[in-house]
């Protein structure tokens, strides 16, 4: 049990966390659960200082907000866990012995050596005979030991590149969206950390992507029906981005997109690419045979310094389209120059 805590405890804020989660009216999924069970537990200061600062901002906690949290503080903790850095540990220690012990042999073979130099240089066979002895049994000894130095080394290896495939999982639990496998926040934060620090001056366009009523559509639908629109939709919007490019899903219906060294005017034409493409979508329930709601686009389209801070980039281009937002809806709306 994560917190150590006895059974009767154990159930007493199990049921405080289902409660809790009533309040929040939302849903008692796992992960949901597990962010209120770690916030009543108040065992992380940093959750529980994002989930007050949410509140007193007088914003929703949805269930991409609770995954966002769980992913950045629970999963986080649990992703690098003890028996990982553990394993580091063994590595590093494995490697250390192993490079102390090439260098032990290597000086002992050095100092037999020069030993048994002098004793080459005698014209007495017999101190010769023993010196070319002694150089052919330390020489033996350092090859067997280095031998068994490289298959200590190749394990070592093995064991390095299962860790790392192991930290590439983990890095994609950090930085992917859970549902549609597009970058979430903590990614964005770092890459543009990774682009200032390569280039402070690089421009960087971003296009803020709402999708239109999809609340109401969430609402009507259902959350299993709405999520598999919104991995479609994820999916389509990824296509129009390429490798340069950064696909992120910054809120639970609103997507993003970052362009390092694309003109503002060139943005505005992809975004209006991913509006039409997108327009022309039909949904059908495979249940039902039923043709779900049209769906459409609402888009904003800036460009900024790589400086900017990610909650920046964010606002400032998202207030593109609140601006609009009340008069109609499948637009693209491109900032002044």
């Amino acid at each position: 049990m994560k917190y150590h805590d006895s059974i009767v405890t154990a159930e007493k804020k199990m049921h405080a966390a289902i409660k809790q989660l009533q309040l929040w009216h939302i849903a008692a999924t796992p992960i949901n659960y597990a962010v209120s069970y770690g916030y009543l537990n108040k065992h992380s200061k940093a959750l529980n200082a994002a989930i007050e600062k949410q509140l007193a901002a007088v914003k929703k906690l949805d269930n991409f907000f609770l995954e966002q949290i769980y992913s950045q503080y629970i999963l986080v903790q649990s992703a690098f866990r003890g028996e990982l850095i553990d394993d580091l540990d063994e590595v590093l220690i494995d490697l250390q012995a192993n490079s102390q012990q090439s260098s032990s042999c290597t000086k002992r073979l050095v100092t037999q050596l020069d030993d048994n130099m002098v004793r080459l240089n005698s014209t007495d066979k017999d101190e010769i005979f023993i010196a070319i002895k002694k150089i052919r049994q330390t020489t033996q000894e350092f090859k067997l030991t280095q031998e068994k130095i490289v298959e200590q080394l190749l394990v070592s290896k093995q064991s390095t590149e299962a860790l790392r495939s192991e930290l590439e999982d983990v890095k994609k639990e950090i930085y992917l969206d859970p549902l549609t496998r597009l970058y979430n926040r903590k990614a964005m934060a770092k890459h543009l950390e990774l682009w200032c620090s390569a280039d402070p001056d690089q421009q960087v366009a971003a296009i803020v992507i709402n999708i239109d009523q999809f609340s109401q559509m969430n609402e009507s639908l259902g959350p299993l029906i709405s999520d598999v629109l919104l991995t479609k939709i994820a999916n389509k919007i990824s296509s129009y981005v390429d490798e340069s490019g950064l696909p992120i899903r910054s809120a639970g219906d609103e997507f993003l997109i970052l362009l390092p060294d694309v003109e503002r005017s060139m943005a505005g034409e992809i975004a209006e690419k991913i509006r039409q493409s997108v327009e022309k979508l039909r949904f059908i329930s495979s249940k039902s045979g039923t043709r779900l709601p049209q769906i459409t686009l609402s888009m904003g389209v800036s460009d900024y310094n790589v400086a900017t801070s990610a909650h920046n980039i964010i606002n400032q281009t998202r207030a593109l389209i609140n601006q609009q937002a009340n008069r109609r809806t499948n637009f693209v709306s491109i900032a002044n120059s």
